[in-house]
């Protein structure tokens, strides 16, 4: 079987998807209506907590205990896993977790496989390789269908389809659904794909869900998620199959208290997750009788081997960093070109992929904070992203593709800001330089590739007397 993976590193820069999004007015209003909405409740939702602060830094340093004795944790859980009767499979990466799903499918001899929404599944490009061997895969998250029913690309962890409106979603269901009468009322759009999931949550032999969180004490594997069809998944047909990142253990059953806090209130503004799934195992007579455990890890070693860039694997996926920043609020997930999206995508895509196959990722930030201001888990994302750009730099310093325009102007700055006397001719130099752009008192207009600057902002000029100046008249 040779399938390849849907893409793991963007195939087109992010500054030139980028620019396309931004021309898409339909796409901004829809992503700013969206985040806008989904961050003012997360607001309100945690400000009901007057120790959120000490939530987080909890959350923060199991995920660092987890990491610090990862490989005690994963010998652990694949023994909790087998002593409750169910398998436990190694990955090393994308097609080795492929092949394992794919087998097993075909061993049961199904030509269809319900999904629960899963990153880690389109991490892998799951979806092809089946498909590829004539089982179909049905995503049962209301969103995640809408994106599959469109032949589309997910844009945000939780809300995949937020870059639609209902309007659109509507005629697509009318298109692909037969339903000609349908109205764009949120209610008749999720009454449609019930109605259009039921048979299949029925007939379907094999299930394939991700994986939350994964308990190493107990073999305990769970999935939260807000429509219920994750339940249907998980208990209704005889296999279920769930791929998790190595990343994703918790070491106790008790930590569960910490993570069931921080995840719904983060990612969609509930108190609680309507629908919280856990197994062990199985058990006879009660949900599936045979459960398959995929420990993934595909580049998340390699993640771990760099202090600085191994908190990425903190993450919990609850797209709060997705909904604050004002990047993503304007490009929408698309433009990342990778299955993870956002600031979290910017900085763990690099490094699973490499950053020399993701060299522009880093670059899709303001470096503003807020991602690390609302993160659950106290990743300092822009910390990373700095890091990283400067591994893309190193990187293109060893190719000899540096250092080009941007570098020798760095270069000559640093030599500028070395000693005090190049400062001062400078500055004096900058005085009489610009006299050419400015105009009533700012610079509005610079030349070349120094326009970027003032695109959006003027710039103020350099003073007419510098405070050591001044000093100098007064002594």
């Amino acid at each position: 079987m040779t399938v390849e993976p849907l893409p793991t590193s963007p195939a087109v820069p992010f500054q030139e998807s980028a620019r396309v999004a931004l021309a898409n007015t339909q796409l901004r209003r829809n992503m700013g209506k969206a985040t806008q909405t989904i961050r003012g409740k997360r607001a309100n939702s945690v400000g009901e907590l007057p120790d959120w602060q000490e939530l987080r830094e909890a959350g923060r340093a199991i995920k660092e205990r987890v990491l610090r004795h990862l490989d005690d944790y994963l010998v652990q859980i694949e023994e909790s896993v087998r002593r409750a009767g169910g398998h436990v499979h190694w990955a090393r990466d994308a097609a080795e977790a492929r092949s394992i799903v794919v087998e097993i499918a075909k061993r049961h001899g199904t030509k269809e496989v319900v999904k629960v929404k899963s990153l880690t599944t389109d991490e892998i490009g799951l979806n092809p390789a089946l498909q590829a061997e004539g089982i179909e895969p049905i995503e049962t998250d209301l969103a995640e269908l809408i994106v599959q029913l469109a032949g589309d690309r997910s844009s945000h962890f939780l809300v995949p389809a937020i870059h639609k409106n209902r309007s659109e979603i509507r005629e697509l269901f009318k298109r692909k659904l037969g339903l000609e009468h349908l109205t764009d009322e949120p209610k008749a759009l999720a009454g449609a794909a019930r109605a259009h999931l039921r048979a299949k949550f029925l007939s379907a032999k094999v299930a394939v869900s991700g994986v939350n969180f994964g308990v190493a004490d107990s073999g305990t594997v769970s999935v939260v998620e807000s429509e219920g069809n994750g339940r249907m998944c998980l208990t209704l047909p005889e296999v279920l199959v769930s791929v998790m990142g190595l990343e994703k253990i918790i070491p106790t059953w008790q930590d569960f208290e910490v993570f069931l806090q921080l995840l719904p209130r983060s990612s969609t503004a509930e108190r609680m997750n309507p629908y919280t799934s856990l197994w062990t195992g199985v058990a006879r007579g009660d949900g599936p009788k045979e459960f398959h455990l995929v420990l993934l890890d595909n580049g998340r070693t390699k993640v771990l081997a760099d202090p600085m860039g191994r908190q990425a694997l903190y993450c919990i996926r609850c797209s709060a960093c997705l909904n604050i920043c004002p990047v993503y609020e304007r490009t929408g997930g698309h433009a990342y070109n990778s299955v993870y999206p956002g600031p979290i995508g910017a900085i763990l895509t690099p490094q699973l992929a490499g950053v020399d196959n993701a060299p522009s990722l880093p670059y899709a930030s303001s470096l503003c904070g807020a991602c690390y201001d609302v993160c659950p888990v106290k990743i300092n994302i822009p910390d990373v992203l700095v890091h990283l750009r400067g591994k893309v730099v190193r990187s293109k310093q060893q190719k000899g593709g540096w250092p080009g325009a941007e570098g020798l102007a760095m270069k000559f700055l640093a030599r500028v800001f070395s000693g005090r006397r190049s400062f001062e001719r400078a500055q004096r130099l900058g005085r009489l330089a610009q006299k050419a752009v400015v105009r009533d008192g700012v610079i509005s207009k610079l030349p070349g590739e120094l326009a970027g600057w003032t695109a959006m902002r003027d710039a103020y000029p350099v003073a007419p007397q510098t405070f050591r100046e001044w000093w100098e008249t007064r002594s």
